[in-house]
Protein backbone atom coordinates (compact mmCIF):
# COMPACT_ATOMS: atom_id res chain seq x y z
CA UNK A 1 0.00 0.00 0.00
CA UNK A 2 1.58 3.56 -0.48
CA UNK A 3 2.31 5.82 1.53
CA UNK A 4 -0.78 8.36 2.20
CA UNK A 5 0.18 12.39 2.01
CA UNK A 6 -0.18 14.17 5.66
CA UNK A 7 -1.38 17.31 5.26
CA UNK A 8 -1.52 19.70 9.07
CA UNK A 9 -4.21 22.66 7.82
CA UNK A 10 -3.50 25.99 10.14
CA UNK A 11 -6.43 28.25 9.84
CA UNK A 12 -8.00 30.38 12.48
CA UNK A 13 -11.66 29.70 11.54
CA UNK A 14 -12.57 26.16 11.83
CA UNK A 15 -15.13 25.97 9.39
CA UNK A 16 -12.52 26.34 7.23
CA UNK A 17 -10.47 23.64 8.30
CA UNK A 18 -13.45 21.29 8.78
CA UNK A 19 -14.13 22.09 4.95
CA UNK A 20 -10.85 21.86 3.68
CA UNK A 21 -10.80 18.48 5.41
CA UNK A 22 -13.72 16.93 4.67
CA UNK A 23 -12.18 17.72 0.76
CA UNK A 24 -8.97 15.93 1.72
CA UNK A 25 -10.64 12.96 3.57
CA UNK A 26 -11.93 11.74 0.19
CA UNK A 27 -8.72 11.39 -1.35
CA UNK A 28 -7.27 7.92 -0.62
CA UNK A 29 -3.86 9.04 -0.96
CA UNK A 30 -4.04 11.62 1.63
CA UNK A 31 -4.63 12.21 5.15
CA UNK A 32 -5.28 14.93 7.67
CA UNK A 33 -2.72 15.11 10.67
CA UNK A 34 -4.22 17.74 12.84
CA UNK A 35 -5.07 21.64 12.93
CA UNK A 36 -3.85 24.37 14.26
CA UNK A 37 -5.86 27.67 15.22
CA UNK A 38 -3.12 30.04 15.36
CA UNK A 39 0.77 30.81 14.39
CA UNK A 40 2.39 29.48 17.41
CA UNK A 41 0.30 26.26 17.72
CA UNK A 42 1.75 25.70 14.01
CA UNK A 43 5.28 26.03 15.12
CA UNK A 44 3.98 23.85 18.50
CA UNK A 45 3.16 21.07 16.71
CA UNK A 46 5.24 20.74 13.82
CA UNK A 47 7.96 21.06 16.43
CA UNK A 48 6.87 17.70 17.87
CA UNK A 49 5.38 16.20 14.84
CA UNK A 50 5.86 16.39 11.12
CA UNK A 51 3.58 16.51 7.52
CA UNK A 52 4.43 16.21 4.24
CA UNK A 53 2.31 19.38 3.22
CA UNK A 54 1.19 22.29 5.07
CA UNK A 55 -2.16 24.02 4.20
CA UNK A 56 -1.37 27.60 5.95
CA UNK A 57 -3.75 30.57 6.35
CA UNK A 58 -1.74 34.17 6.73
CA UNK A 59 -3.95 36.43 8.69
CA UNK A 60 -3.83 34.00 12.30
CA UNK A 61 -3.79 35.46 15.56
CA UNK A 62 -0.68 35.05 17.71
CA UNK A 63 1.47 34.68 15.02
CA UNK A 64 0.51 35.14 11.46
CA UNK A 65 1.86 33.29 8.17
CA UNK A 66 4.37 34.95 7.38
CA UNK A 67 6.14 34.70 11.12
CA UNK A 68 4.95 30.89 10.70
CA UNK A 69 6.92 30.71 7.62
CA UNK A 70 10.22 32.32 9.02
CA UNK A 71 9.83 29.86 12.00
CA UNK A 72 9.44 26.40 9.99
CA UNK A 73 12.79 27.72 7.78
CA UNK A 74 15.35 26.04 9.61
CA UNK A 75 12.95 23.17 10.50
CA UNK A 76 14.84 19.51 10.02
CA UNK A 77 11.79 18.48 8.23
CA UNK A 78 10.40 20.97 6.27
CA UNK A 79 6.41 20.72 5.54
CA UNK A 80 5.78 21.44 1.38
CA UNK A 81 3.73 24.55 2.25
CA UNK A 82 0.38 26.04 0.23
CA UNK A 83 -0.60 29.44 1.08
CA UNK A 84 -4.17 29.80 1.69
CA UNK A 85 -5.72 33.49 1.55
CA UNK A 86 -8.54 35.44 1.43
CA UNK A 87 -5.87 38.29 -0.85
CA UNK A 88 -3.87 37.59 -4.09
CA UNK A 89 -2.03 40.75 -3.75
CA UNK A 90 0.60 39.47 -6.18
CA UNK A 91 3.32 41.26 -3.77
CA UNK A 92 2.53 39.12 -0.66
CA UNK A 93 2.60 35.58 -3.61
CA UNK A 94 5.84 37.09 -4.25
CA UNK A 95 6.31 37.23 -0.37
CA UNK A 96 5.36 33.96 0.83
CA UNK A 97 7.30 32.08 -2.30
CA UNK A 98 10.53 34.01 -0.98
CA UNK A 99 10.13 32.82 2.21
CA UNK A 100 9.70 29.31 0.84
CA UNK A 101 5.78 28.60 0.72
CA UNK A 102 5.28 26.00 -2.73
CA UNK A 103 2.10 26.81 -3.14
CA UNK A 104 -1.01 29.75 -2.88
CA UNK A 105 -4.50 29.21 -3.61
CA UNK A 106 -6.80 32.11 -2.66
CA UNK A 107 -9.75 31.05 -0.29
CA UNK A 108 -12.16 31.48 -2.59
CA UNK A 109 -10.75 28.86 -4.71
CA UNK A 110 -9.55 26.17 -2.24
CA UNK A 111 -12.27 23.42 -2.59
CA UNK A 112 -11.66 23.84 -6.24
CA UNK A 113 -8.00 23.46 -6.07
CA UNK A 114 -6.92 22.01 -2.88
CA UNK A 115 -6.15 18.46 -3.91
CA UNK A 116 -4.08 19.15 -7.19
CA UNK A 117 -2.39 21.52 -4.56
CA UNK A 118 -1.41 19.14 -2.33
CA UNK A 119 -0.26 16.31 -5.13
CA UNK A 120 2.17 19.24 -6.58
CA UNK A 121 3.93 20.52 -3.69
CA UNK A 122 4.01 16.93 -2.04
CA UNK A 123 6.23 15.87 -5.28
CA UNK A 124 8.08 18.92 -4.42
CA UNK A 125 7.18 21.27 -7.77
CA UNK A 126 4.55 24.61 -7.04
CA UNK A 127 1.99 25.29 -7.45
CA UNK A 128 -0.92 28.29 -8.11
CA UNK A 129 -4.41 29.19 -9.50
CA UNK A 130 -4.36 30.16 -13.17
CA UNK A 131 -5.30 33.67 -11.76
CA UNK A 132 -2.55 34.00 -9.56
CA UNK A 133 -0.21 32.38 -12.30
CA UNK A 134 -1.20 35.52 -15.03
CA UNK A 135 -0.80 38.23 -12.17
CA UNK A 136 2.58 36.33 -12.01
CA UNK A 137 3.29 36.17 -15.56
CA UNK A 138 2.27 39.75 -15.93
CA UNK A 139 4.69 41.31 -13.79
CA UNK A 140 7.78 38.27 -14.97
CA UNK A 141 7.34 39.54 -18.61
CA UNK A 142 7.76 43.16 -17.39
CA UNK A 143 11.06 44.60 -17.84
CA UNK A 144 11.49 48.11 -16.48
CA UNK A 145 13.95 50.61 -16.90
CA UNK A 146 16.15 51.07 -13.76
CA UNK A 147 17.24 54.37 -12.76
CA UNK A 148 21.45 54.07 -13.54
CA UNK A 149 22.38 56.52 -10.39
CA UNK A 150 21.73 53.02 -8.76
CA UNK A 151 24.88 51.15 -8.24
CA UNK A 152 23.11 48.05 -10.45
CA UNK A 153 21.10 50.05 -12.25
CA UNK A 154 23.06 50.10 -15.79
CA UNK A 155 23.98 46.49 -15.18
CA UNK A 156 20.43 45.56 -14.83
CA UNK A 157 19.78 48.07 -18.10
CA UNK A 158 21.76 45.64 -19.82
CA UNK A 159 20.05 42.55 -19.37
CA UNK A 160 17.93 41.41 -22.15
CA UNK A 161 14.41 41.26 -21.68
CA UNK A 162 14.47 37.36 -21.67
CA UNK A 163 17.75 37.29 -19.05
CA UNK A 164 15.61 39.87 -16.88
CA UNK A 165 12.38 37.46 -16.82
CA UNK A 166 14.59 34.38 -16.30
CA UNK A 167 16.44 36.44 -13.18
CA UNK A 168 13.17 37.10 -11.85
CA UNK A 169 12.10 33.62 -12.27
CA UNK A 170 15.22 32.35 -10.57
CA UNK A 171 14.92 34.46 -7.62
CA UNK A 172 10.90 32.99 -7.00
CA UNK A 173 12.55 29.56 -6.60
CA UNK A 174 11.28 28.06 -10.10
CA UNK A 175 13.44 25.06 -11.57
CA UNK A 176 15.41 24.64 -14.66
CA UNK A 177 11.98 22.63 -15.83
CA UNK A 178 9.37 25.02 -14.22
CA UNK A 179 11.41 27.58 -16.46
CA UNK A 180 11.04 26.04 -19.67
CA UNK A 181 7.19 25.44 -18.64
CA UNK A 182 6.86 29.13 -17.94
CA UNK A 183 8.62 30.74 -21.04
CA UNK A 184 8.11 27.61 -23.08
CA UNK A 185 11.78 27.19 -24.14
CA UNK A 186 14.21 24.23 -23.88
CA UNK A 187 16.39 23.32 -20.30
CA UNK A 188 19.68 24.43 -23.27
CA UNK A 189 18.65 28.23 -23.29
CA UNK A 190 17.65 28.45 -19.72
CA UNK A 191 21.12 27.27 -18.68
CA UNK A 192 23.04 29.34 -21.47
CA UNK A 193 21.19 32.68 -19.95
CA UNK A 194 21.39 31.25 -16.67
CA UNK A 195 25.87 30.93 -17.28
CA UNK A 196 24.90 34.67 -19.21
CA UNK A 197 23.29 36.19 -15.94
CA UNK A 198 26.15 34.70 -13.60
CA UNK A 199 29.12 36.26 -15.69
CA UNK A 200 26.63 39.42 -15.84
CA UNK A 201 26.38 40.02 -12.67
CA UNK A 202 29.21 38.53 -11.00
CA UNK A 203 27.74 36.00 -8.69
CA UNK A 204 28.77 33.15 -8.04
CA UNK A 205 25.78 30.65 -8.47
CA UNK A 206 22.10 30.60 -8.91
CA UNK A 207 21.58 31.25 -5.06
CA UNK A 208 23.59 34.62 -6.18
CA UNK A 209 21.59 35.82 -8.88
CA UNK A 210 18.56 35.52 -6.56
CA UNK A 211 20.53 37.72 -3.72
CA UNK A 212 21.07 40.18 -6.55
CA UNK A 213 17.61 40.31 -7.68
CA UNK A 214 16.61 40.50 -3.74
CA UNK A 215 19.02 43.31 -3.18
CA UNK A 216 16.99 44.92 -6.32
CA UNK A 217 14.00 44.72 -5.79
CA UNK A 218 13.32 42.62 -9.15
CA UNK A 219 10.74 40.76 -8.28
Amino acid sequence: MDKKITVHIADDHQILIDGVKAVLNLETNMEVVGFSLNGLQVIDWFNKNAADVLVLDINMPEMDGIGVLSNLKSLKNKPGIIILSSYDDIKLVKEVLQMGAQGFVPKKSAGEHIVNAVNKVALGQQYFTDDVKEKMMNTIMSKPTYNEENPDGFLINSLTKREFQILKLIALQYTTKEICETLFISSSTVETHRKNLIKKVKAKNSVGLALFALKNNIL
